[in-house]
């Protein structure tokens, strides 16, 4: 039997990468690594020394400084922060309005894909982002590119919003908030979001969460059986 797999799940802004990533780690007993939770402990980590998230040189340093760890909870995967969890703390206000910032600091993405490919050594895990397949984990058997329609995106993170309560803009804004973040991830200069050559790429806009995952599954585990 061959070890844990690592699977790179990359896809535009809201379109279910990490509902989906967190539902096939738990179904394999794998670990899940949430990338843009390790740009929020950078954020949360400036923050609370009181420094500036748009000082790049201070921020890359305190990245390089500080521990992440990721650990399986009952209901949600648990963060760590030099120790100490920090699951909550990370999804703050304050820390949601500048890790965009922290994000696009070449030396800041440099440390964390390091420590990313750290983490996935082993094998065994799932992780989520823009670049996994593509500068994270080039060489991940498993690489999916997860799609679906502007409009299905926006109509998904709608209802989610509704169902928890939050106020939340239109569904026209939320769709051209979206379309605009597009265009921003696939120009930016550092790892831009662009499909990995070998990646299987999925359009969800007509799939529920259950046949993505159960399409993602039937992948891993056929190449499980190429690889054994």
């Amino acid at each position: 039997m061959c070890k844990g797999l690592q699977v790179a799940i990359d896809g535009p802004a809201s379109a279910g990468k990490s509902t989906v990533a967190k539902l096939v780690a738990k179904k394999f007993n794998y670990v899940y690594c949430d990338t843009g939770a390790m740009y929020r402990a950078v954020t949360l980590a400036a923050l609370n020394q009181g420094i500036d998230p748009k000082d790049d040189k201070k921020v890359a340093e305190i990245a390089r400084q500080i521990k992440i760890d990721f650990e399986p909870g009952e209901t949600e995967q648990r963060v760590f922060l030099d120790g100490k969890e920090v699951t909550h703390d990370i999804r703050l206000p304050k820390v949601a309005a500048n890790v965009s910032a922290v994000a696009a600091v070449p030396a800041v993405r440099e440390e964390m894909t390091k420590q990313q490919r750290q983490i996935a050594e082993n094998g065994g895990i799932v992780m989520d982002g823009r670049d996994i397949g593509t500068t994270v984990l080039p060489q991940a058997p498993v690489k999916i590119f997860m799609v679906a329609s502007a409009y299905e995106r926006a109509r998904r993170r709608y209802a989610e919003n509704q169902a928890k309560g939050i106020n939340t803009t239109s569904l026209e804004e939320l769709q051209k908030a979206i379309e605009l973040r597009d265009k921003k991830d696939s120009t930016r200069k550092v790892s831009p979001l662009t499909q990995a050559l070998d990646a299987i790429k999925l359009d969800t806009t007509n799939m529920t969460i259950d046949e993505v995952v159960s399409e993602i599954s039937k992948i891993i585990k056929k190449t499980q059986d190429e690889l054994a």
